[in-house]
């Protein structure tokens, strides 16, 4: 799983900083019950998005979905809310119920906020990319993958980490969605990524 310090490093991109703190005006403008939220709980929210949306993928939002998601962000984030209303489940839920309007936007921050780590060193990039590079083992394939990426794909997509090289049983539904999100963050031409998606037993 992503940590706070990581974030706090991929955030030290000023491109990556900017975009995010435009989206979180566009976000609060739409809901003033946000003024309060963090920047850290903003962007917990934001990398959340991939999971809503295979949680949404079958029509709505499991109890237990939502408490996994919720615990999801508090990892990211340094707010502790035992005594008083947690602002990411009053933010998760505006964002449930406006998923369609702010599901692209989320993921294209997410997007440049993967890809920022690249930018000093466009080889690794074209290695992560190219299918020579691949041994065809995902477990393989992980352990040589740049370290940032396999954060991201667990966080992004898995529930805890030791998940990533499991199998594991989801609805066609949810395996569309997650083929979808991959396209949309331009991470579905990743070999390591394609390994990753075969993973899924669709049952």
């Amino acid at each position: 799983m992503l940590t706070e310090s990581e974030l706090v490093t991929i955030m030290e991109d000023q491109d990556v900083l900017d975009a995010t703190m435009d989206l979180k005006a566009a976000f609060i403008g739409a809901e003033t019950d946000f003024l309060n939220i963090s920047d850290d709980d903003f962007i917990s929210l934001v990398l959340l998005a991939p999971s809503v949306g295979v949680a949404l993928a079958n029509g709505s939002i499991s109890l237990f979905e939502e408490l996994s998601l919720n615990k999801k962000a508090r990892k990211l984030s340094r707010g502790s809310y035992f005594l008083k209303k947690d602002p990411i489940v009053q933010a998760l839920q505006f964002l449930v119920k406006n998923f369609e309007k702010w599901e692209d936007k989320f993921y294209n921050l997410i997007k440049m906020a993967m890809f920022s780590t690249f930018k000093k060193n466009q080889i690794i990039l074209d290695t992560l990319r190219n299918p020579q590079a691949s041994t065809g083992d995902l477990s393989r394939d992980m352990l040589n993958a740049p370290y940032i990426f396999v954060k991201f794909i667990t966080f992004l997509f898995m529930e805890e980490e030791d998940d990533l090289l499991n199998q594991r049983s989801i609805s066609q539904i949810e395996y569309q969605k997650i083929l979808e999100i991959g396209q949309k963050l331009e991470i579905d031409n990743v070999p390591a990524f394609q390994l990753f998606c075969k993973t899924f037993m669709i049952r």
